[in-house]
């Protein structure tokens, strides 16, 4: 599978949506990527996690155990786990930090890839690493469905996408003025008030 493969599967659930948008990082986008319209659709999922599986096996060799952030990776890190026939966790925030809970364990020296969904600046799986390296997991490498950022987000690890665009983002104060005319939407999850 390959990037327009996957923009399309996002494209035939409406999840390749157009506007101003304000990103989990904070910054804005004139491109949005809803990942849960595509998510809703166990068949898509299922086609993308067992490519990005295959992907991850191909480079890294087969892992242990899946971790991924919650909420939003939950359903893509469980279907990659599910594919590799290995076990899927993730990592939830508590007071702000990443940490595993609901009584989930890593073993030490077990090989973890940190599986997300779509990434911008790779802040997300820098965050997650840290609870698995606690553990003394030995993560192999972060994955994702989609890389926005062209490649160039830093996660501190080898990076497995399987789609990489190269779609602008901008700091609050960078906004240029035709996306700035457009009224802002912050679609994800990551800032809601409890």
């Amino acid at each position: 599978m390959n990037t327009d493969d996957v923009l399309e599967e996002f494209r035939g659930a409406g999840a390749l949506r157009e506007g101003h948008f304000i990103l989990a990082s904070g910054r804005h986008s004139p491109m949005f990527l809803q990942k849960n319209l595509v998510f809703q659709y166990p068949d898509r999922t299922e086609r993308l996690c067992r490519a990005l599986a295959e992907k991850i096996v191909a480079q890294f060799g087969k892992p242990d155990v899946i971790v991924a952030p919650a909420v939003g990776a939950i359903i893509p890190g469980y279907e990659v786990a599910r594919a590799l026939g290995v076990p899927s966790i993730y990592v939830e925030r508590e007071d702000g930090k990443f940490r595993l809970r609901r009584a989930f364990k890593i073993a030490p020296g077990a090989k973890v890839v940190v599986v997300e969904d779509v990434i911008t600046t790779g802040g997300s799986f820098r965050e997650a690493v840290e609870p698995v390296a606690e553990a003394g997991g030995v993560v192999l490498a972060c994955a994702c469905i989609v890389d926005r950022s062209g490649g160039k987000a830093d996660v501190g690890f080898p990076l497995v996408a399987l789609a990489t665009v190269d779609v602008p983002s901008y700091a609050p104060d960078e906004i240029p003025p035709e996306l700035a005319a457009i009224p802002a939407e912050e679609p994800g999850s990551k800032r809601l008030k409890a």
